[in-house]
């Protein structure tokens, strides 16, 4: 499924370069002082919660560090490969070479987006991939217990993959236990700043449009 790119004002890209704004990413850390993508990427995880659980599912999909190290490596490939649109590396890696590279154990599946500006919404990404019946799919396996996230930003361009897992023990066996394996959802990261020119982009398209930006979950 193919959309149309927003173009970004040339202005606003002008001022980003001349202010020296630096480009966000997922650094990991709840410091938003210095840009990242954190929030975003922890709310794609939290959106895939809401979809499994409209599907049936009672598992709680967590964040792991093996598959957030798969999706970081296929996102800066992508952003710094610009022939890259889908699945398959540069390298001509797949999904399941990534996570076994990163020490997964067990099937995965993956998520991409890519938007040519320089930011994309968590609304505008978790409804791509919620109407695309493939994604959807993927994000409403309830055997798909977890996941990484990582996203990045160039002027031009932003690359989000989420990589989904079923892990495995010896054997092909679903381990007992994932304690050290997965992360909880911060439920409480630090608010500054930058919240608050967060929701001033949030509120400027209310403004010309008088349309608040969509709902964070999906339509049922």
């Amino acid at each position: 499924m193919h959309y149309r790119p927003l173009p970004v004002p040339a202005s606003v890209v002008a001022a980003a370069v001349l202010l020296g704004i630096p480009v966000a990413h997922a650094d990991g850390d709840n410091n938003t002082l210095i840009p990242n993508n954190k929030r975003l990427n922890d709310g794609v995880v939290a959106n895939v919660f809401t979809v499994q659980h409209q599907a049936g599912c009672t598992n709680d999909v967590r964040i792991s560090p093996q598959l957030q190290r798969a999706a970081q490596r296929h996102t800066e490939d992508v952003l710094n490969s610009r022939a890259l649109d889908g699945d398959i590396g540069s390298d001509g890696s797949t999904p399941q070479d990534r996570a076994n590279a990163a020490g997964f154990h067990g099937p995965v599946a993956e998520t991409v987006a890519i938007n040519q500006s320089i930011a994309i919404s968590g609304n505008d990404l978790i409804n791509r991939w919620y109407h695309d019946p493939a994604y959807f799919n993927i994000m409403s396996n309830c055997a798909h217990s977890q996941m990484g996230v990582w996203s990045e930003n160039s002027p031009d361009r932003t690359v989000v993959v989420a990589v989904y897992g079923q892990p495995q023990g010896v054997g092909g066996a679903t381990p007992a236990s994932t304690e050290g394996q997965n992360i909880p959802l911060d439920p409480s990261p630090d608010y500054d700043a930058s919240d608050e020119l967060e929701f001033g982009f949030n509120w400027l398209p209310w403004i010309l449009r008088g349309v608040y930006p969509p709902p964070a979950h999906p339509p049922e």
